[in-house]
């Protein structure tokens, strides 16, 4: 079975995971009722998508 040959420094190793971090998505406000929601998706609040009504939304 292969073995390193050398040891991997902590420095290396952590560079390599460096990229494992959470991020938040990006969220903007609708233009209709202002609440915030994802981009390109339709509101939950409203459900306004482009300045058309898309689903019902019982109030």
């Amino acid at each position: 079975m292969a073995v390193p040959k050398r040891k991997t420094s902590k420095a290396r190793r952590d560079k390599r995971r460096a990229n494992w971090k959470l991020f938040i998505p990006g969220m903007v406000a609708c233009p209709k009722c202002g609440e915030l929601k994802m981009p390109h998706r339709v509101c939950k609040a409203c459900g306004t998508y482009k300045g058309e009504e898309v689903i019902k939304v019982e109030a």
